[in-house]
Order: structure tokens, then sequence, then C-alpha cells
């Protein structure tokens, strides 16, 4: 009796194992880099893509010379709150980039690009230089869907003096990505491959290889804290990706399932 108690309590663990497998393994397939932690991982030092993605949205060439995922940016007052930026890049001019995902339908608020520029520019002047010397900085969203449903590419913030209509060139920059268009140009071919679950199926190889290394590489992507699953603000649930320990919890699991 006890023996087929334990056998059927066995039985039920692998059977959970399996489960917890295949649902790691689809939640997997169909991360996009609309996700923001497959996102800011595929970016983490990658300056070759990070320098593809900057030149098609600021349409211009550009040298990147550090690039980091998931940075936390303390505020400078006390008790003010953190930012942590998606991706931080900065170029051979000095000029700071924030490059931030949005997939959820409900977006961010727009003053959050407000916070995050001023954030970026609490950070570029050290003691004793002059306000002049500030470097431009670029808050970028890239969004799932048209976050102001007009179908344009992209959507430039820019101050401008009112009475007169002349730019007021602050070096503030905060664009918006629209993730629904699908033009047969450069950015198009970006935000598909944004959308692409499949490596193999995008248009860039700078972001297929940074994909594929996370979702194929063996040590390449997942499991955190042991509980690989979380819920966002929209009640979707993803993965919870980190370093080196995907495949090796495949193993255990194919090990615990021929002991069984």
């Amino acid at each position: 009796m006890n023996l087929e108690r334990g056998e059927t309590v066995a039985e039920d663990k692998n059977s959970g194992v399996i489960q917890n497998q295949d649902r790691i393994n689809k939640l997997i397939d169909g991360l996009t880099l609309f996700d923001d932690d497959l996102m800011s991982r595929v970016f983490d030092k990658n300056i070759e893509a990070t320098e593809l993605l900057l030149r098609i949205i600021l349409e211009r060439k550009i040298k990147v010379i550090s690039v980091n995922g998931q940075e936390e940016m303390k505020s400078a007052a006390v008790g003010g709150r953190n930012i942590t930026l998606d991706v931080h890049a900065l170029d051979e001019n000095g000029e700071k980039m924030d490059i931030e995902v949005q997939g959820n339908s409900e977006g961010a608020h727009i003053r959050r690009a407000r916070y995050h520029s001023s954030v970026l520019d609490s950070r570029m002047l050290k003691e004793g230089q002059e306000f002049k010397e500030i470097k431009d900085s670029y808050v970028i969203f890239i969004y799932k869907h048209d976050k102001f449903q007009e179908g344009l590419p992209l959507y430039h913030i820019d101050r401008y003096v009112r009475e007169t209509g002349k730019l007021f060139e602050d070096g503030s920059h905060i664009i918006y990505v629209n993730g629904n268009y699908k033009g047969d140009d450069e950015i198009g071919h970006l935000m598909q491959d944004f959308h692409q679950t499949d490596p193999d199926n995008m248009h860039y190889k700078e972001l297929s290889q940074g994909v594929r290394h996370f979702k194929e590489v063996e040590e390449g992507f997942w499991m955190s804290g042991g509980h690989p699953f979380r819920t966002d603000r929209s009640g979707t649930e993803t993965v919870i990706p980190c370093v080196k320990q995907y495949r090796n919890m495949q193993r255990n699991m194919q090990k615990r399932k021929r002991q069984s």
C-alpha cells in the first residue's frame, strides 16, 4: 500500500516536471524582442546590434562605445524614484541613449519619458562643468503598438518656441517607435524582427544572432531562484530569464524522467 502511494507520488511529481518543462519551452519559443528581459540581454554589451538599432532609428551613423542592459539609475534626490533602463548606450561623442521596449497595450505614461530624460541629464555634468557642456540625450520608446495612431514609423518629440515655431535646440530628444509599422524599409524590417519569435526568420543578423544565443545555445538562458514564471501587469505569464541555467534544468528533468 505504501509502495503504491509512493509510486503514485513519484508519477505525479514526474508529470509536474514534464508539464513545467513544456510550459517553459512554450514560453521561451514565444518570446520576442518586445519582452524587456530578452531585449535587455540581447543588447547588453552587444555594440554591433545597438549600433544597428540606433542607426536605423536616428537615421545617421553612430559609433557606440558602451552599452548595458537593465542598468539601474538612482535618483539624485533622497527618497526619489529610481529607474532601470532596458538598454543604456553611450556614443563616442558622449551622447547618452535610453532604449525602452513597451509590449503591453496600456503603454507607459508620456511623463515617464520626461522623467527618464531628466535622470539621464542629471548625470552628464561633473562639478565645475558649464551647462553648455552637457551632451545630447535620447529617450527612445519602442512600442509594440502605434502609440499615437497616425501610422507613422517614428514620432519625434522636441521642444519648440511657441510664438515663433522655431526649434528650441536644448539637446533633449524623445522618440517613439511604432512597432506596428510594416513598411518595406529598414525601420519596417527592424520592427518585423522585434515581432519575430524565430531568429532564422529575422532580417538582421545582428539581432538574430543575439536572440538565437539566448533561446538555443546551451548555457544561454533561464531560471531565476528556481521559479521561472512571473505575471506582468496585464496578467500575462512570462519567463524570468537569467544566465546559464535553463539547459542544466532540462538535463535534470530528463534524468529524473529516466530514473522514474
